[in-house]
């Protein structure tokens, strides 16, 4: 059996992997797909496969995903071939949860102007710091990720009203809204958070009426996918003053262009699509594949976090 990786796990990780499974041939090569035509399982971020390259790959049985997203994946390829997808949904939960707190607290305490100041060799106490405790936060995505957040918003003393289609109960949410009744929660909330997958239901999702709905000095906060807002409705909130703060990890265009307003804006906090990363990441979807690839081995071919190539998830 055959297995690509395109990227390379530590040393450490790769003899794991060899000691464990001593059939297996793995190949650790960093966007090298010269081996896909022979393997039978790919390892990938998602990221670095094509059409042509699924054509190519004429054993392939198995894609693992080492992220949450495939909206950049040959959907359409990988289909027509049958191949099955799984990915690594809630590994990111931490790391995201921690990135989510970091942000609001960084801007409730102040963090960006006492850093500010301490570069510029001033003592300034004009901070104008708030609080987290008794806002009221609005999550689209109260999944994995976000409920997560959600727990640690509430260990803060902050309202969590939870979004998603159904309105269905999610974990730490203290109330649930569908995404259709959104428009009525709104104008209570401090925070507006999305952990939302792009799908052909996300994509544009906020309108610009649901900018509009916001306090003038609501944090809008973006972890999920770029795709969620057009970038001018973005934009114009931002220069309306319909929101106060954007805190944005995704974007519809990544690379952020150079020349791209949201550099120069004051009430922007750009992230470059990093709020998931930490030291611990491979680690974890290794994790997860370990186990499925000892069960694939014994003829079940039905890894965890299965993904619907056709609904996008």
């Amino acid at each position: 059996m055959d297995v690509l990786f395109t990227f390379v796990p530590r040393e450490n990780q790769q003899e794991q992997l060899q000691a464990e499974f001593p059939e297996v041939n793995f190949r650790f090569l960093y966007k090298n797909k010269s081996f896909l035509p022979t393997a039978d399982i790919v390892v990938t971020y998602g990221e670095d496969l094509t059409a042509e390259d699924i054509e190519s790959a004429e054993n392939l049985k198995w894609i693992m995903v080492a992220s949450a997203g495939i909206e950049k994946m040959p959907h359409a390829a990988i289909a027509k071939k049958e191949i099955i997808v799984s990915n690594v949904k809630g590994i990111h939960k931490t790391p995201m949860a921690e990135s989510a707190l970091a942000h609001l607290l960084a801007l409730k305490r102040s963090l960006p102007f006492i850093y500010e100041s301490q570069r510029n060799g001033e003592w300034n106490r004009k901070t104008q710091s708030s609080e987290l405790a008794g806002s009221t936060a609005v999550l689209f995505g109260p999944g994995a990720i976000g409920s997560e957040i959600g727990r640690l918003l509430q260990a803060f003393g902050v309202k969590t009203i939870g979004c998603n289609r159904s309105g269905n109960d999610a974990e730490y949410m203290d109330e649930m809204i569908s995404i259709e009744n959104v428009l009525a929660v709104l104008p209570d909330a401090d925070i507006v958070l999305s952990v939302l997958p792009s799908t052909k239901e996300t994509y544009h999702l906020l309108k610009k009426e649901h900018f509009q709905a916001m306090k003038e000095d609501a944090i809008f906060m973006n972890l999920g996918r770029g795709d969620l807002v057009e970038d001018q409705v973005m934009l114009g909130a931002l220069e309306n003053g319909e929101i106060g703060y954007a805190i944005l990890d995704v974007f519809e265009e990544e690379p952020l262009p150079a020349d791209h307003p949201y550099w120069k804006m004051d009430n922007v906090i750009i992230s470059p699509h990093v709020s998931s990363h930490s030291g611990k990441y491979v680690e974890r979807a290794l994790d997860v594949f370990i186990p499925n690839l000892h069960a694939w081995i014994k003829g079940d071919k039905s890894p965890s976090n299965p993904v619907d190539m056709k609904r996008g998830y």
